[in-house]
């Protein structure tokens, strides 16, 4: 209109000369704290022209006074930021070439503009204020003077490898208020199961707030859904008190578009990362990515992953990684046929090899676990140099819980060709389907008994752990196996949030699973024949068995997964006395070859010498030692003495539960 004045304001910055100088002596990539009030911040970023940093410090304006010096190599970007004031906290971010805006990525914490506001203040107390109006995107923050961390268990030796007995985690799907400080209340009950591992999925910052994490988008930042660093080490250091290793996921194989080192290089119309990206890959170079697949030909990459294992192993004293989708460590180009992608491949096993002497060389005792699956040629090349491997058994242990026939073979090391024990089995994972569930959609059946009855779905959930864990070697669970979890993986979507069923812990039927697998996990961990230097197996069919042989105690383990009654050859060590360690019967074996019969879904564990359960099962608890029942076994006459007035009537029944006399 007449008369009306607009205006606007433009402010320009000239850049100042670039100065060539080399990185300080002692710093490292990401975030240096020189003293209690200076930083020096470093970025690897070749081909960029310039670099400023904008942050709480100068307001987030743009200044010649935050101009950085680039190293000689030409890609290396630094800047020495004093005057700053101690125990503040500080947000920052990097403009590259006056139009990319990132944080740092070796940030320790971010701030998230889109999610923080949904993070609960009692699993993130005081959080930073993010600088709304001034920037946008993801800014590092840092600490000027982080409080220590008192550990208690400065000395922590995690579990010998063989004796693994590790339970999958997903924080979001455990706990209601998915943080460590509410974990801490669950790691008696995780005790008791016997367990001596918690794997975390991935716990650094990932897109969104509620994932199974495998999309990150910082590497090396704690993300704060979960709680904060110290709370996360209060968990570690909790954990290391019981004697439990702490290993995390990570995920290496990809990043998403998040990630620092996408958008350093991105192309906004392909939405893909450039040519000149010295980290990350324009395209995937094999089947089953997801997010932009990472170059790990790169020194750049190679760098980058070396400082952050470091930094996990070190500040939260992990105990080791699972190592996600690790068959992708390659450059080797077979998208589109995954065969080719799974043969042996020279270049991936030796940067698997790297890795895993990069980690031995920060923690000798830390584990490196391989989410592989490629040809066992190779597995077997990396697991006689030590890394570990997932030995995904869902299909097979779950058709023997179903009532099917199947085989177990595969879940035993020496089965694959192995040298050693590597191999960490599992009849579920976050990944795969739920035994309960399938049990109760799939189960098979014969006359009156059906594995889709729930009581007999559970009770083969047992059945199925009692052999699969007496295979010699680690193994993982996933979490509420041992309550017989029977949602599917794809309820509310396949990574969507699950029912947390800690209610399922006072049903009667459900802790029978828990307190078997606690059984199963003590013995595995407390008798030396379970670590299998003298083993029988057969675990074909729908009768398997596994024999343990040790100088001071044998063991027989049987079970029938048929859904008929069937008599299963003991095949046993010795001739004598020999005990069942779940009923306390007993019998005397006049020779080896002596068939048992077995109900169907009916396990056996028998020993050599007398030994008792810990706890009461199902509606079997421990006899007194005051009551004698003999002769075991008993052909038409069995005596019972009692102490008087401990019962006022009693009643006998068969295997079936089928009662024989009543009121005698």
């Amino acid at each position: 209109a007449a008369g009306t004045l607009a205006y606007d304001t433009v402010n320009y910055v000239i850049n100042p000369s670039l100065v060539i100088e080399a990185l300080p002596t002692g710093a490292k990539l990401g975030i240096n704290r020189t003293t209690s009030t200076s930083l020096t911040l470093a970025l690897f970023a070749p081909y960029k022209k310039y670099v400023y940093v904008i942050g709480d410090f100068n307001n987030w304006t743009v200044s010649t006074d935050y101009f950085m010096k680039r190293a000689s190599d030409g890609a290396t970007w630094w800047i020495e930021i004093p005057n700053l004031q101690a125990n503040e906290r500080y947000a920052f971010q990097y403009l590259v070439d006056g139009e990319i805006i990132i944080a740092d990525p070796y940030s320790e914490l971010v701030l998230d503009p889109n999610n923080d506001q949904y993070i609960a203040a009692e699993t993130y107390p005081n959080p930073h204020p993010y600088p709304q109006g001034k920037t946008s995107g993801i800014a590092s923050l840092i600490e000027m003077t982080k409080t220590p961390y008192t550990w208690e268990v400065s000395d922590f030796i995690a579990p010998e490898e063989n004796k693994l007995i590790v339970y999958e985690m997903l924080v979001r799907d455990f706990v209601a208020k998915h943080n460590y400080k509410t974990l801490l209340d669950t790691l008696d009950y995780l005790v008791n199961l016997g367990i001596n591992a918690i794997e975390l999925m991935p716990i650094n910052e990932f897109e969104g707030n509620e994932s199974w994490g495998y999309n990150p988008s910082y590497h090396m930042a704690l993300d704060k859904y979960y709680g904060t660093p110290a709370s996360l080490k209060a968990f570690v250091d909790a954990c290391h008190k019981r004697g439990i290793a702490v290993i995390v996921d990570v995920v290496y194989n990809h990043a998403f578009s998040q990630n620092p080192l996408c958008q350093l290089y991105w192309d906004a119309t392909t939405f893909k990362p450039t040519g000149q990206n010295p980290f990350v890959n324009t395209d995937a170079k094999h089947d089953f990515n997801v997010g932009y697949d990472l170059n790990h030909e790169s020194a750049a990459l190679r760098a980058y992953l070396k400082q952050i294992m470091e930094y996990w192993l070190t500040e939260f004293k992990l105990d080791g990684f699972r190592f996600d989708l690790s068959k992708g460590f390659t450059q080797k180009n077979t998208l589109g046929n995954v065969g080719a992608w799974g043969a042996y491949d020279i270049d991936r096993v030796n940067n698997l090899k790297r890795i895993y002497n990069e980690v031995k060389s920060v923690n000798p005792n830390a584990y490196v676990i391989l989410e592989h699956f490629a040809d066992n040629s190779e597995e077997k090349d990396l697991a006689n140099y030590g890394c570990m491997f997932w030995g995904n058994m869902n299909h097979e242990a779950t058709e023997a819980s179903m009532g099917y026939t199947s085989n177990f073979t595969n879940a035993y090391h020496q089965s694959r060709g192995w040298n050693n024990p590597k191999l960490l089995a599992y009849a579920e994972s976050h990944d795969e389907e739920r035994m309960l569930y399938k049990n109760l959609q799939y189960g098979n059946s014969s006359g009156s008994y059906s594995v889709k009855d729930i009581n007999t779905a559970l009770d083969r959930s047992e059945l199925t752990w009692v052999v699969f864990s007496a295979i010699p070697g680690p193994k993982l669970m996933w979490q509420f196996q041992e309550l017989g979890y029977d949602y599917a993986i794809d309820f509310n979507g396949r990574v969507g949030n699950k029912p947390i069923k800690w209610d399922y812990n006072t049903a009667g039927n459900r802790k029978d699973i828990y307190r078997v697998m606690s059984e199963m996990n003590q013995l595995k961990l407390t008798y030396k024949a379970f670590e299998g230097n003298d083993v029988k197996l057969d675990l074909g069919g729908t009768g398997k068995r596994v024999h343990l042989s040790d100088a001071s105690q044998n063991f027989v383990v049987m079970g029938n997964f048929d859904v008929t009654t069937a008599d299963l050859i003991g095949d046993f060590q010795h001739t004598g006395m020999w005990y069942e360690y779940f009923s306390g019967d007993s019998i005397n074996v006049t020779d080896i070859k002596m068939s048992i019969n077995c109900a169907p879904g009916a396990y056996k564990v028998y020993t050599d010498k007398s030994i008792r359960t810990s706890q009461r099962i199902g509606s079997i608890s421990q006899v007194s030692r005051q009551m004698l029942i003999y002769p075991n076994p008993s052909q038409n006459e069995l005596r019972v003495v009692l102490e008087k007035a401990q019962a006022t009537n009693y009643s006998l029944v068969d295997a079936h539960g089928k009662s024989l006399k009543a009121d005698v």
